[in-house]
């Protein structure tokens, strides 16, 4: 079974926004801009949308709805977060750097001079 770990994840049907105490470390700029990329989105297009790490240490968007949920976009969905991917993919790269070295204890990559 694979597991994933959640880094945030924002509620449409609550109103909610969760982040990750585990992530704590990372800067208040980055949190912030999660809070906002995943209020934003839930507000645009409904459901619940979290961005979670896979094993291997890839950030995924992942989106569920209710069932019955006519209101949910399912188009805008697919394009919203291909917004983000691009719009943000610096900032996403860097989160799964950032996971790869910090709780999975790879090597960074990064030859210092």
């Amino acid at each position: 079974m694979e597991e994933t770990v959640v880094l945030c994840g924002a509620n449409s049907y609550l109103q909610k926004y969760y982040f990750n105490p585990d992530f704590d470390s990372l800067p208040q700029e980055v949190k912030q801009e999660l809070q906002i990329m995943c209020v934003l989105y839930t507000e645009d297009v409904g459901g619940i949308l979290t961005l979670e790490f896979e094993e291997d240490g890839s950030l995924e968007f992942k989106v569920t709805s209710e069932e019955g949920d006519y209101l949910f976009d399912e188009i805008g969905s697919v394009l919203k977060i291909k917004q983000y991917q691009e719009e943000k993919r610096e900032l996403l790269e860097a989160l799964e750097l950032y996971y790869r070295v910090f709780f999975l204890g790879e090597d960074a990559g990064i030859e210092e001079e």
